[in-house]
């Protein structure tokens, strides 16, 4: 029973540190996940990833258009579009299962200049310290 508090404690700096990076995540990503490729004059996808409107992130080819009302990455699970989405789609990346997946799905939505600040602090401390401790 001694081991409890210490093993609570834990869990509530664990669980600050998923809110703190999913409130910073709501900052950034909010919204940009449910845009990618649709075919010219039909509502027909032609990608499975997002997509933005100017460089660098990910210029639809030709006969294509980046347009909204795409449900998202993982039938529109993977996002950072409400706190509750934010911390599971947190939590999946510090769990280091499919994270590599969502660092894609951001660099195709806003490019790939400034992401990596956002995910490798993400999996330093969640992933290799904080879920360690538990």
């Amino acid at each position: 029973m001694k081991a409890m508090v210490p093993l609570l404690q834990i869990g509530l700096l664990l669980f600050f540190a998923i809110l703190m990076f999913a409130i910073i995540g709501l900052d950034f990503y909010m919204g940009r996940f449910h845009q990618t490729c649709f075919w010219v004059g039909t509502d027909e996808p032609a990608a499975d990833f997002p997509c933005g409107l100017e460089a660098p992130a990910r210029i639809c080819g030709n006969g294509t258009v980046c347009r909204e009302y795409w449900l998202g990455p993982n039938f529109g699970i993977t996002n950072f579009d409400n706190i509750l989405f934010a911390i599971l789609t947190v939590f999946q990346c510090i769990t280091m299962e499919g994270w590599v997946d969502i660092l894609y799905n951001a660099n195709d939505a806003t490019g790939n200049t400034w992401n990596w600040l956002y995910f490798i602090p993400l999996i330093i401390i969640g992933s290799f310290f904080m879920l360690n401790l538990v």
